[in-house]
């Protein structure tokens, strides 16, 4: 996992989800990239929020 977006509703995130899905792939190496550079892997990251 290389990107990861919280959401307070399980709606929000499947919106999300099927927006970024249709994104062209440029786009979505910018986003993660914004925020993950090095490309680490997130699992930790989200393991906390658990």
């Amino acid at each position: 996992m290389v990107y990861v977006e919280p959401h307070g509703r399980i709606e929000d995130a499947i919106v999300r989800e099927k927006r970024i899905k249709k994104w062209n792939r440029n786009w979505k190496i910018e986003l993660i990239e914004s925020t993950n550079p090095e490309w680490g892997d997130l699992w930790e990251t989200i393991n906390t929020w658990l």
